[in-house]
């Protein structure tokens, strides 16, 4: 690496903000002999230009030697951050390369398969005739003799090893301050009918029942290796599988080496991973083997896989902590602070608490942000507005409310199946809807009219439920517990002002947050904090329906453009913008609300949830993938 070029590699004509000064100080923090440097860039700092510019100071060929590493790789979580980096001109000399199942087979006859389960796939000794055109293999040849190969976390980890994406002299991580969540919900076991082709054909014993849990939990491991691993034999047996039968191969494969993995790290008393086991229903009913901390498989999937490293996102809110979480020594680690240029009044924090949202106290406090809402419509009756729900269950109950007042003309939400499609729609229009997301927190650019205003319903805390937050605060780790509910506050914060001359009004209805906002002081960026100190209680109108645009208004019935209903909105008009790309979610789950607000339906305030303490919520039945915030890699 060659920190001097930095500078130089930045690929856009001239500078904004304070991006000149960042790249400064991240090219003396790597001259300084640092290996790792966070950069703490917020909203609107172009992170991904500074991606570039890092990257671009790797070693070439021309300058090394055969036998050291050379090149970058880019790679984020989030797959709406690599479309956008395929969209963007100014990175067109990044190689983008995606998961089999993203492409499609060029055969004749075959055109609609995915490439994980087109001929070669499964067919023993095909020899493909177009294979130098496969639009997979040519991505892959490309990206892996490119300066710099872009891809998901989840792909670069499953390379890890791979003798076409070896180690390279950079490696930049875009919103990386998930990184260890992901690592460890990547690691994560999950033992269920859908994820264990084998299931009808093993006992599955009570694990939790057992004196210690996880050595039973290996014990079965070791069986359930066995039983998968003759269940592959036979597979291999034949000629030609089916696209099904290649499709249970290879997640044949896949357990295997996830068991096989589980095993080794258990008894090997070197390793740093604690292991914990949840299974909630006894003998036959799910397992999930979920590790702690798992600096062990990230220094095979990340760190083993450069010379040096540059972490990019807006909420890497503690260097020593976020080093602890990934197994990096701080020693080596360098911190940048890259300055906010969007003006704090443009970001305003409004304090409209209602009392707490903890399980506890949910069923007094959700009908007061319902009429709260209420009031925020009228207050905005021409502007689209974002209210983070955080659970299925305090959508459902939301949209049932603000459907018996009358409000459903004005409702959109989404369930498990269609939020792209349901999100897609909502930013089209021009009438000024107010979606009820659930977990969008993170990766979704709403920039000018896109929404004005947005609710935090709830103070996202982790779900004490699960057995790995469950350890860490048996451990006293509350500090962390509090840090990662700040982080995704951080995150929704920036959803909606997304330039210098962009505005919107976000406003906390959940007192936990005031309470999170205190004890959090010192994690917090000094931009954040600004807007936390000047956070007031707005004028709101008085709770009337129709003035919200309810039945007997002309919201309902606006078209072709934005209804009027009166009033005024709460700041002045600000540039509007296109989006730049929303988030995909891969996951899959039961579909818990239908699209559009209804006057029937729905679900208590803690109907779906599971009971919670510490002001957690859990609301996933599928091992809490679907509420991961890097969820949208899943089946990358």
């Amino acid at each position: 690496m060659d920190p001097s070029r930095i500078i130089d590699s930045f690929p856009a004509p001239s500078f904004r903000g304070a991006q000149e000064r960042a790249l400064r100080d991240i090219r003396d923090a790597f001259a300084d002999g640092n290996d790792v440097v966070l950069v703490r860039a917020p909203t609107g700092s172009g992170k991904s230009l500074l991606a570039r510019a890092i990257a671009g100071s790797a070693a070439t060929v021309d300058e090394t030697s055969p036998a050291q590493a050379t090149d970058a790789y880019y790679t984020t979580p989030q797959v709406s951050q690599l479309d956008d980096v395929a969209e963007d001109d100014l990175l067109s000399d990044l190689k983008i390369i995606r998961g089999k199942s993203n492409y499609n087979c060029i055969i004749r006859g075959e055109e609609d398969t995915p490439v994980d389960r087109a001929p070669c796939a499964r067919k023993r000794g095909f020899d493909c005739s177009v294979r130098h055109r496969c639009p997979y293999f040519s991505d892959r040849a490309i990206a892996s003799n490119r300066q710099i190969a872009a891809m998901t976390l989840a792909y670069f980890m499953q390379t890890a090893g791979s003798d076409v994406f070896r180690k390279r002299d950079v490696v930049v991580v875009d919103e990386a301050h998930g990184l260890a969540e992901w690592a460890e919900m990547y690691a994560t076991i999950d033992l269920k009918p859908r994820t264990v082709p084998v299931w009808d054909d093993i006992g599955v014993p009570d694990v939790a029942a057992a004196g210690d849990p996880v050595e039973r939990a290996s014990r079965f491991a070791e069986t359930l290796v066995g039983v998968c691993k003759r269940e592959k034999d036979e597979l291999l047996t034949k000629s030609e599988l089916t696209p099904e039968e290649a499709a249970r191969r290879d997640r044949l494969q896949e357990l295997i080496g996830e068991l096989q993995w589980f095993v080794e790290d258990y008894r090997d008393p070197q390793s740093p991973t604690t292991w914990v086991v949840d299974q909630h229903d006894g003998e036959g009913s799910p397992i999930a083997i979920k590790p702690l901390d798992p600096a062990k498989y990230l220094k095979h999937t990340v760190w083993d896989r450069g010379n040096k490293f540059a972490l990019l996102s807006a909420t890497i809110l503690n260097k020593a902590a976020f080093c602890r979480s990934v197994g990096l020594d701080p020693s080596t680690v360098a911190l940048v602070d890259v300055e906010h240029t969007f003006p704090v009044e443009n970001r305003p924090l409004y304090d409209v608490t209602q009392g707490k949202m903890t399980y506890e106290h949910r069923d007094e406090t959700l009908p007061k942000i319902a009429r709260l809402v209420v009031r925020l419509m009228a207050k905005h009756p021409d502007e689209k507005g974002l209210i983070h729900c955080h659970s299925y269950a305090i959508q459902a109950e939301l949209r049932r409310r603000l459907a018996e007042m009358g409000l459903g003309n004005r409702v959109r939400g989404h369930d498990r199946d269609d939020r792209n499609a349901e999100l897609e729609t909502w930013k089209a229009t021009d009438r000024p809807e107010v979606f009820l997301s659930v977990k969008m927190e993170e990766a979704l650019d709403l920039n000018g009219d896109l929404c004005r205003w947005q609710v935090l319903c709830k103070a996202p805390y982790l779900n004490t439920n699960d057995s790995r937050v469950a350890r860490r605060l048996e451990d006293g780790q509350w500090a962390w517990y509090r840090r990662a509910a700040l982080r995704t506050v951080i995150q929704a914060c920036g959803r909606v002002v997304r330039a210098p001359d962009d505005h919107g009004d976000t406003y906390v209805a959940d007192s936990s947050l005031l309470q999170l906002f205190d004890k959090t002081r010192t994690d917090m960026p000094d931009w954040f904090a600004a807007q936390v100190d000047r956070m007031t209680k707005p004028d709101l109108p008085e709770f009337d329906p129709v003035a919200a645009g309810g039945r007997g208004s002309n919201a309902g019935n606006a078209t072709g453009g934005t209804a009027n209903l009166g009033g005024s909105t709460s700041r002045a008009a600000g540039a509007s913008g296109a989006d730049s790309g929303s988030r995909r979610d891969s996951t899959r789950g039961s579909r818990s609300a239908g699209s559009r607000a209804s006057g029937s339906g729905g679900t208590s305030s803690g109907g779906s949830d599971s009971r919670e303490t510490g002001g957690s919520d859990g609301s996933a039945d599928d091992g809490g993938r679907s509420n991961h915030p890097l969820s949208d890699v899943w089946g990358e």
